[in-house]
C-alpha cells in the first residue's frame, strides 16, 4: 500500500490543487464503503491576495502543512475559505492558526458559529481569530480578475456548506458536491466514464436523504458556467461535467418524485448517530422508498411538522447527553406524537457511551403512544463499525419494505382481467433460470442470496451477469472488483439449500447457521451441497430499473458431484 502524500497541481491561473491521498480507507462511515481510498483536496489562488481553500482533517494535518509550506510561506495567506467546518478539520485549522495568525476564516453563519463552538474547547485554546460570515451571494477581491463569488447551499449533514465560483477562471469550489472518495493519480477525470460507480455511491450516501436541500442548490450553481468543479474528494469534474450534473439532476429528481418517503430526525453530539442514520436511510432508499432527513439541531419546527405530517413512517434517532435526549430531539418528540397518525411506522435508534436514556425515552414514548415499530430499536455504544453500520442498512430496507406492504394493504386490488399486460407477464414467467446462490466475505461483513435471474454472458473471459434486486443486503457488497462465489444447485438436492435463502433473515443474522460451508480462495463461503462453483470478480454493473445487473469474471471453479443444474419455473413475470 502506497504512503499517503500530498500531490501538488496547477489547474487554472493562479490557481493550484493540493491533494491530501491516502490508499486506504479513511473511516467506519458508509461513504467509505468502497474502500477504495480518498483524498481531501484544497486549493490555492495566488495573486494580490492568497486564499486557501479548504485544509484537510486530522489524518492529513502534518503532511499537508509540510507540503502548504513548501510552496508557500503560511504567513502570507490572507483567506482560509471553509466549505464546511468540522471538529476534524479544525485539527488542522488551529495547526495552521499557529503558524499563521494573520488569516482570515471565510465561511457561512452556521459554520461560523461552528467553529466559535469547537474553538472556545480547552484542546483548542485559541483565544482570538478572524471570521468574516457571508451571507447571501457576497464577492471577494482577490484582484487580477479573480473576483470570488460565495453561495451558501446547507443542507441537514453539513448546515454550513458553501460553494465558491472564480468567473476568471471559472471554477466552481463545490465542497462536498460532486465528489467520490476514490484515490489515484488522475487529477481531473479524464475517461470519466471509469469513476461512475464512484460517484453514483457517493451521490446515494451522502446526498440522497437531502433530495430537497441538493435541489435548492442545484438550482442556485445553475447559472454559473464552469469549466471545472473543483470537489473536496476525488478528482476534479472537467471532462464528465455536463453529464455528472445532469446525472445529479436525475438522481435528485428521482428521490423528490418516490410516492412514499419516510421522515428521518435525528441530533448527533459527535457524529455517530448521524452515521447510523446515514446507513439506516441508505437502506430505506435501496428498497424504492424516499427519505428526508431532518438534523433537529437545526431544523425549525414547522419543517419537522410538516415532514411528519406526509410521511408514510419515521425514525428518531438521538444520542444521550447526561442522561436525557437533547433539546431539539425533545421538541421534535412532541411535534411527532401531536402531528403523525398511529397508522404510520415508528422507529428509534442511537449511540451512547455510558448509558442511552435518550433512547429509551423514544422507544417507550412511541409503544405508549401506540404505535407499531418498523425495527427493533438500535443502541450502538461509541463508534459505529462495518457490521454495525451493514446493521442499521439492512433495518432500514426492512422498514421501507414494512412501508411498502402497508401502503400495499390500503390500496384497492385490481381486477382480474386477461389484459395484454397480463398476457405479457405470463409469457416473461417462461424465461426460466438456473437456481443458484450467491455469497462473499468482506473482512467481517457476509452476505448470501438465492439467485435464479443468472445467464453466462462472455467467452473470453469467462463472463456471467446477475441480476440483483437493489433491496438485496448483498448488493452492497457486489461492486467493480469485489469478489464472491456462485453456488450453482443440484436438481434432487436442491429444496433445502433454496428453503434456507427464501427465509427472510434479520438485520444481522447469520446466513449460512446450520449449513456445511468452506472458504473459497477469494475467502467467500462455498456450499458443500452445491452442485458446482465459480468464484468470480465483479467486472461492472448496470442500473436497470428496480435491479442491477452485475457482470463477473469467472476466475476458477470446480464441479462437486454428478447431476444437472436445478431450473426456476415461474408462472409471472412479475415476481421471482
Amino acid at each position: 500500500m502506497k504512503p499517503r502524500d500530498v500531490q501538488v497541481f496547477p489547474i487554472a491561473a493562479q490557481t493550484t490543487v493540493l491533494r491530501s491521498r491516502t490508499w486506504d480507507r479513511l473511516k467506519f462511515e458508509i461513504e467509505y464503503g468502497l474502500q477504495r481510498g480518498t483524498t481531501a483536496n484544497s486549493y490555492l489562488i495566488q495573486v494580490d491576495k492568497i486564499a486557501l481553500f479548504d485544509p484537510p482533517g486530522e489524518s492529513f494535518r502534518d503532511i499537508f502543512l509540510k507540503a502548504l509550506q513548501q510552496r508557500i510561506d503560511p504567513k502570507t495567506i490572507d483567506y482560509v475559505i471553509l466549505g464546511h467546518v468540522n471538529p476534524n478539520r479544525c485539527v488542522t485549522l488551529k495547526a495552521l492558526l499557529e503558524i499563521a495568525p494573520q488569516i482570515t476564516f471565510i465561511c457561512s453563519n452556521p459554520a461560523a458559529i461552528n467553529l466559535k463552538n469547537i474553538f472556545s474547547e480547552p484542546e483548542f485554546n485559541i483565544q482570538q481569530y478572524n471570521v468574516k460570515v457571508v451571507k447571501g451571494e457576497e464577492i471577494l477581491d482577490l484582484g487580477q480578475g479573480h473576483q470570488l463569488e460565495f453561495m451558501p447551499t446547507p443542507n441537514p449533514r453539513s448546515p454550513g456548506q458553501l460553494c465558491t465560483y472564480d468567473p476568471k477562471t471559472q471554477v466552481l469550489f463545490t465542497d462536498k458536491l460532486f465528489g467520490a472518495h476514490v484515490c489515484g493519480d488522475q487529477v481531473l477525470d479524464e475517461g470519466w466514464k471509469v469513476y461512475d460507480e464512484d460517484r453514483r455511491y457517493y451521490f446515494d450516501c451522502l446526498m440522497a436523504p437531502y433530495a430537497k436541500h441538493i435541489a435548492t442548490a442545484l438550482e442556485k450553481l445553475s447559472d454559473k458556467p464552469a469549466k471545472i468543479y473543483a470537489t473536496g474528494h476525488g478528482p476534479l469534474v472537467r471532462y464528465g461535467l455536463t453529464e455528472l450534473t445532469a446525472a445529479y439532476k436525475e438522481w435528485t429528481s428521482a428521490q423528490k418524485s418516490q410516492e412514499l418517503a419516510v421522515a428521518l430526525i435525528y441530533a448527533s453530539a459527535y457524529g455517530n448517530t448521524a452515521t447510523l442514520g446515514q446507513a439506516i436511510a441508505q437502506g430505506i432508499i435501496k428498497a424504492g422508498v424516499g427519505v428526508e432527513s431532518i438534523n433537529a439541531e437545526v431544523a425549525e419546527p414547522e419543517e419537522i411538522k410538516a415532514a411528519i405530517q406526509k410521511c408514510a413512517g419515521f425514525i428518531f434517532g438521538s444520542p444521550t447527553l447526561g442522561g436525557h435526549a437533547p433539546t431539539q430531539i425533545q421538541t421534535a418528540l412532541g411535534i411527532t406524537l401531536a402531528n403523525a397518525d398511529k397508522t404510520k411506522l415508528a422507529g428509534v435508534f442511537g449511540s451512547y457511551g455510558w448509558s442511552g436514556e435518550a433512547i429509551d425515552l423514544l422507544e417507550s414514548k412511541f409503544r405508549d403512544a401506540g404505535y407499531r415499530f418498523g425495527f427493533e430499536t438500535i443502541r450502538v455504544k461509541f463508534k459505529p463499525t462495518d457490521v454495525t453500520l451493514k446493521f442499521c442498512e439492512e433495518a432500514g430496507t426492512d422498514f421501507a419494505q414494512a412501508v411498502k406492504k402497508a401502503a400495499k394493504s390500503r390500496k384497492p386490488k385490481p381486477s382480474v382481467s386477461e389484459s395484454e399486460s397480463a398476457r405479457t407477464e405470463q409469457a416473461l414467467g417462461r424465461i426460466v433460470g438456473s437456481l443458484c446462490v450467491v455469497t462473499c466475505q468482506q473482512g467481517d461483513l457476509s452476505g448470501a442470496m438465492l439467485a435464479s435471474w443468472v445467464s453466462q454472458a462472455t467467452f473470453n473471459p469467462p463472463g456471467l451477469t446477475i441480476a440483483v434486486a437493489k433491496e438485496r443486503a448483498i448488493e452492497s457488497l457486489l461492486h467493480s472488483g469485489n469478489r464472491f462465489v456462485l453456488n450453482i444447485l443440484q436438481e434432487g438436492n436442491h429444496l433445502g439449500l433454496m428453503k434456507h435463502f427464501l427465509k427472510p433473515f434479520t438485520p444481522g443474522e447469520d446466513r449460512f447457521a446450520g449449513l456445511q460451508i468452506e472458504a473459497a480462495d477469494n475467502g467467500s463461503p462455498i456450499l458443500k451441497d452445491a452442485l458446482a462453483y465459480l468464484e468470480c470478480r465483479v467486472e461492472n454493473r448496470m442500473e436497470c430499473g428496480d435491479h442491477w445487473v452485475v457482470y463477473a469474471v469467472a476466475e476458477k471453479g470446480k464441479v462437486l458431484h454428478q447431476g444437472v443444474t436445478a431450473v426456476h419455473h415461474r408462472k409471472s413475470g412479475t415476481h421471482y
